[in-house]
């Protein structure tokens, strides 16, 4: 019941999602091999979110693994994890899309793009109810942005009513590795806003403080990155996968943090996060794990939350705890902070608890915010894009492959539109009775 297919396009999404697999089977007890070694039957009661059953009791991961080069595949199958996934599902091109998101979306991406939803939409049918889709994928490259962009575009028209979640890891002002990042991230940005009902916005930059400030890493690998990122993706599933006192499935999350469809660029996070030698040093408590996930150190993507206002925030605690106490918190934190809150969502922070901490801890949580100050990372990707575009530099790559220099401006014009939409949402103030309610008082029926 209530399956996610899960899908990682791209160098990126693939070295992410292969951790991401990591830590679900340790999660449920699931070794290398496919085979169950747990010690509680809560790990197999909702293993089928991600697993499909094969015979001789061999747990499959529901994932679609695509890339447009074989070396990421290769990559994936010598991991630890590698031979886990069907190898159906590994779908790889030989080109490889350079970078250059018109090669992913109109011209390599576009000949694998059916091959991959065949394989997706078999997939979907073996579920008996699914819930949606979950998507890695970054927007600096050219498969992660451009073919990933389509795919979602073409799932959107193939599955209107199902829920489409991704995690997109954005490009950030002090890593990047690309120069044409500007032009790829904004022209996913145009078409994310479109085709997806929920993005986790997640950066490596971030992902480096949280390493250094926080978990005292000296050289923080990718791998260490990936770990961070798998933590807080299943913390957001945790509630479908594990029974609880109180649930949040995908859907939930959305109409609870989603005020307006365009708006749903989410910032994730995760706690508790403490160096090794500070460990025992603290005890975890409710209030802990409170102070520490508002903490915009915590953050996974680089813009701070204190420049901005929560329309909504999400918050969901794992571990054996009190639901008394995580609403007392819930209350205290939004009453101290009135300020980041935007006054006319009243009570706009939902809460989530499961019963089952993550591996190696006695509880965590984590925080989805959707924060208006998302949009200082908007406006980084479109000054750089502008800086660029107004010159015209590099666009010749696009345009070879059959773009047309109209795309970019809309695309543009797009990103502008969605950083102005935040700008007067964070402005709103809560309009008195009269302007709210002004009906029309010679027709009665109005009233």
């Amino acid at each position: 019941m209530r399956e996610i297919v899960h899908i990682q396009i791209g160098q990126c999404g693939n070295n992410v999602g292969s951790k991401f697999w990591e830590v679900i089977s340790d999660e449920h007890g699931i070794d290398p091999r496919g085979h169950y070694h747990g010690d509680s039957d809560l790990q197999l009661e909702r293993i089928n979110v991600y697993f499909n059953e094969a015979t001789g009791g061999k747990f499959v991961p529901r994932a679609v693994l695509i890339d447009l080069e074989p070396g990421t595949m290769d990559a994936v199958r010598s991991m630890p994890f590698g031979q886990l996934f069907r190898p159906d599902n590994f779908i790889f091109g030989q080109a490889g899309a350079g970078n250059n998101w018109a090669k992913g979306h109109y011209t390599e991406g576009a000949e694998l793009c059916d091959i991959s939803l065949d394989i997706i939409r078999k997939e979907a049918e073996g579920c008996d109810c699914m819930q949606g889709f979950q998507v890695i994928h970054s927007i600096g490259g050219g498969t992660g942005s451009g073919m990933g962009t389509l795919l979602l575009g073409k799932i959107r028209e193939e599955y209107p009513d199902r829920i489409i979640s991704t995690f997109t890891i954005i490009p950030s002002p002090k890593v990047s590795d690309t120069v044409v990042e500007p032009y790829n991230a904004t022209m996913s940005i145009h078409h994310l806003v479109e085709s997806t009902d929920e993005t986790y916005v997640i950066d490596n930059e971030a992902l480096y403080d949280i390493c250094y400030r926080t978990l005292k890493l000296s050289g923080p690998s990718y791998g260490d990155l990936n770990h961070l990122i798998s933590a807080a993706m299943s913390g957001i599933t945790t509630c479908i996968r594990f029974p609880g006192q109180l649930n949040a499935d995908l859907r939930k999350i959305l109409v609870n943090m989603v005020p307006y469809p365009r708006l749903h660029f989410f910032m994730p996070g995760f706690v508790p996060l403490t160096s090794r030698g500070s460990q025992q040093y603290r005890a975890i408590t409710v209030p802990d794990l409170v102070q520490q996930m508002f903490d915009a150190k915590n953050m996974m993507c680089a813009c701070d939350p204190r420049r901005g206002k929560y329309l909504t925030a999400a918050s969901i605690f794992r571990g054996r705890m009190s639901t008394k106490e995580v609403d007392e918190q819930m209350l205290n934190i939004q009453n101290k902070n009135s300020s980041y809150f935007v006054e006319w969502i009243p009570n706009n922070i939902k809460a989530a608890v499961c019963d089952i901490p993550p591996r190696g801890l006695r509880m965590a949580a984590t925080f989805i915010g959707n924060t208006t100050a998302i949009q200082e990372l908007f406006k980084r990707i479109g000054e750089q894009f502008s800086a660029m575009f107004r010159r015209k530099a590099f666009l010749h790559w696009y345009t070879g492959e059959g773009m047309d220099e109209r795309e970019f401006w809309e695309a543009e014009s797009n990103m502008h539109d969605l950083i102005s939409e935040y700008q007067q949402h964070q402005e709103a103030l809560p309009e008195g009775p009269e302007e709210l309610y002004d009906f029309d008082e010679e027709d009665p029926d109005d009233i």
